[in-house]
């Protein structure tokens, strides 16, 4: 099921909040900011492990912030670097928009469509109980999937455009599931940017 058109839509799903907004950025500054991103991000591929099987992360990921808290997550800790210019700038844009403050960014640069994140949430204790989550994307469109953990009739999917910016609010974590999965398109590179707070636990 696709659910937003090419305007801002705001979509209460079961105990979830999503607002997608396609062009947050213009092309212009959307270009601009994928080009930075690109050559000046400190870019790291971890391995990790699942179902006892240790293998690279099919991404290359990165972690900023205005502190020191490391994040967790599928067995990867990160120590954050600290706000780029650029980063900053999106940062503050996008606490405009989202009404909440943000402490840090959770990069990744998908290479191609080999590159993928798989069935998740966002759901570490160092987020806080309902997070809110701002996914900003440069780059090549990718499709975006979720499903309820529960309600196995829920399930949709949209393609997170190039300048878009899908907010995940409520209680969204605990419910659902989301994913970025591989595809056989012969699909350029696409940088995300989850902007989240991280609180000391």
């Amino acid at each position: 099921m696709d659910l937003f058109s090419k305007e801002k839509k705001a979509l209460v799903l079961p105990k979830a909040e999503v607002v997608y907004i396609p062009n947050f950025y213009p092309l212009e500054k959307a270009n601009f900011y994928f080009k930075i991103l690109k050559e000046n991000i400190e870019w790291q591929q971890d391995f990790i492990t699942v179902f006892g099987k240790t293998y690279r992360q099919p991404r290359l990921t990165a972690l900023y912030a205005n502190n020191n808290l490391p994040y967790s997550y599928s067995n990867i800790t990160m120590c954050p670097n600290i706000f780029t210019t650029e980063l900053l700038e999106i940062k503050q844009d996008i606490e405009q928009i989202a009404h909440h403050q943000f402490t840090s960014v959770l990069l990744n640069l998908y290479r191609n469509g080999n590159d993928s994140n798989g069935w998740h949430a966002d759901n570490e204790k160092e987020l806080g109980e309902n997070p809110v989550i701002a996914s900003l994307s440069f780059g090549a469109p990718r499709m975006f999937h979720f499903k309820h953990r529960k309600l196995i009739d829920q399930k949709h999917r949209l393609i997170l455009e190039h300048g878009s910016l899908l907010l995940m609010k409520g209680e969204m974590q605990h419910y659902w599931l989301h994913q970025v999965p591989k595809t056989k398109k012969d699909v350029g590179e696409r940088i995300n940017l989850t902007f989240r707070t991280i609180k000391p636990l």
